[in-house]
């Protein structure tokens, strides 16, 4: 909360009018006398000059304009979620279907979507193909298209081989 009107203690300020006219340097105290004389405050703006800039304006209205126009950022802004499937190493085709209709539902409302690989005992992987993940992702990146666009991948030594997949724009 910024300091005003009494409780700016410097000799000198650097004053702006209501209307954003530079009045220049004066005395605190005759800066207080112009800011009661409007009926308005005295607010300091900028406190880490040699001399601080304060402004003559109506404290309330300021803080009430602040306020909604963070209200109406907040309800401009738009949340995009994080939605997860995950799949199997060696799943099969019609099963791989049924998850990417669930990836481009979640795409089309506009939701990043990772895609999750599960690998339970490692060697079972490892006996069937080290390229097995790989070559999944490859081909679910080939299904999905121009729908998404890839944003990131696990790195090489995760545990839980992922990718994430964000709406085309």
């Amino acid at each position: 909360m910024p300091r005003m009107n009494n409780r700016i203690f410097a000799k000198a300020v650097q004053v702006i009018s209501s209307d954003g006219q530079n009045l220049g340097v004066m005395p605190t105290p005759q800066a207080l006398q112009m800011a009661s004389d409007a009926g308005l405050d005295l607010v300091e703006i900028n406190a880490n000059n040699a001399t601080p800039i304060v402004k003559i304006m109506d404290y309330g209205k300021f803080k009430y304009e602040q306020k909604k126009r963070a209200s109406e950022a907040r309800k401009n802004q738009k949340t995009i979620e994080m939605k997860e499937v995950w799949v199997k190493p060696f799943i099969e085709e019609n099963d791989l279907n049924i998850k990417m209709k669930k990836v481009f539902e979640f795409l089309s409302s506009g939701n990043k979507v990772k895609i999750a690989v599960m690998t339970r005992g490692s060697k079972k992987v490892l006996a069937r193909g080290k390229d097995a993940v790989p070559e999944l992702f490859a081909r679910i990146m080939e299904i999905i298209g121009e729908r998404g666009t890839l944003e990131s991948k696990s790195k090489p030594d995760e545990r839980t081989k992922s990718i994430i997949v964000a709406p085309a724009k």
